[in-house]
């Protein structure tokens, strides 16, 4: 699809958001190959799960090799079942299945191995007996990958959503705060009973995803002043189908249960922008004795938040997919998805649309126009 001539982006700040999604994360590098292109790098990148370790690939690489690491690490763990996929959908949903089986049984390169022998054989309370795949691996791609020297440089922010398991509290690490390793990225991809939790600080974290699978509530409450754009990348749908057999009833709760209300969070952020406004106006109204107060003016500045834009794109499922999707790596599966992701952001930045209805001194505006869909809020 053509790109448009001239894109403008005239915020102060400019968020990636990335939800999290396993095998389905492919989408999300498929779009930032095209966000690349743009005439302005994120200044700030969220994530969780398999979104927290396409962030640390973007943030902990110079601009020129990013998209070439993530191609890497796709490549990576995608190798296992590098074939051509059928055609037919019928066969194709076979092909799907087994090579979900395969990553089931055999794990995933560069990323887990199965335990052996499995958990209800290992010593209690260790880790072999909290999870069923050790992820030696992943640290190991990670270390090989990323460069987290660059990454707490702070030249671009990173957060990542974890879960503690003992308070069962979210709670994001992030560059501008402490100091960004290896176990903290595992920490927001440790999803049980797959994956032990991981230890920070005698604290152990599982799969941010548990509590909420997108940064994006935490990105709009840290945002600060200043106008902002969110490019929100989901990989679960919240919208979706009836579904007609088992196989779609169990795909179709895991789109649910994970799709973490974008929608809502959205809504809520634009309601939380308008009270602010309103609240802002009538603070101005008042005398300059009530104006000038310290409690007044702490106020007024928390209501000063400016305009946030927001570019929705999300995975749309493949006919042939089911509710192993988020687990099947395979070679043919891995570029599809990539592919989707390219062409949704293509035709986003090609919407005649593109920012369009935006007006920096309301709410917020939400874009999904891969689907032709605009909605002030």
């Amino acid at each position: 699809m053509a790109r448009r001539n001239t894109i403008s982006l005239d915020h102060e700040k400019i968020a990636l958001v990335l939800q999290g999604g396993g095998a389905l994360g492919a989408y999300q590098a498929g779009v930032y190959e095209e966000v690349a292109k743009l005439p302005r790098e994120a200044d700030w990148v969220a994530g969780v799960s398999i979104g927290a370790i396409n962030a640390a690939l973007i943030v902990g690489n110079p601009p020129a090799r990013r998209v070439e690491r993530l191609r890497e690490f796709w490549e990576l763990v995608s190798s296992r079942v590098n074939g051509l996929a059928p055609w037919w959908d019928v066969q194709r949903a076979m092909f799907h299945q087994f090579s979900a089986a395969v990553s089931a049984a055999a794990g995933v390169n560069g990323f887990y191995t199965p335990r052996v022998p499995p958990p209800m054989f290992q010593p209690e309370g260790t880790d072999g007996a909290l999870s069923y795949y050790d992820t030696a691996p992943l640290r190991a791609t990670l270390e090989r990958l990323v460069d987290f020297d660059l990454i707490n440089s702070k030249k671009v922010r990173l957060s990542v959503g974890a879960v503690n398991v003992r308070s069962g509290n979210s709670i994001y690490f992030d560059n501008t705060m402490q100091r960004i390793g290896p176990e903290h990225i595992m920490a927001s991809g440790a999803l049980p009973p797959a994956f032990a939790p991981v230890m920070i600080d005698d604290e152990p974290y599982w799969d941010g995803g548990i509590v909420s699978n997108t940064p994006l509530q935490y990105v709009l409450d840290q945002r600060g002043s200043g106008r902002l754009l969110i490019a929100q990348v989901d990989l679960f749908s919240a919208r979706g189908a009836l579904p007609t057999n088992m196989a779609g009833v169990l795909a179709r709760q895991k789109d649910i249960m994970y799709s973490s209300r974008t929608r809502f969070n959205t809504d809520l952020a634009a309601q939380v922008a308008r009270d602010h406004k309103a609240l802002h106006m009538l603070i101005a109204e008042l005398p300059a004795k009530l104006r000038n107060r310290p409690d007044m003016k702490r106020l007024a500045g928390a209501c000063a938040a400016s305009h946030v834009d927001i570019v929705h794109l999300i995975y749309r499922q493949s006919r042939y997919e089911q509710e192993s999707k988020d687990y099947e790596f395979s070679r043919a599966t891995v570029l599809q998805h990539w592919q989707a992701g390219q062409h949704d952001m293509q035709r986003t930045v090609a919407h005649p649309d593109w920012l369009s209805a935006s007006n920096p001194d309301d709410g917020v505006t939400v874009y999904d126009l891969a689907h032709d869909e605009v909605r002030r809020r």
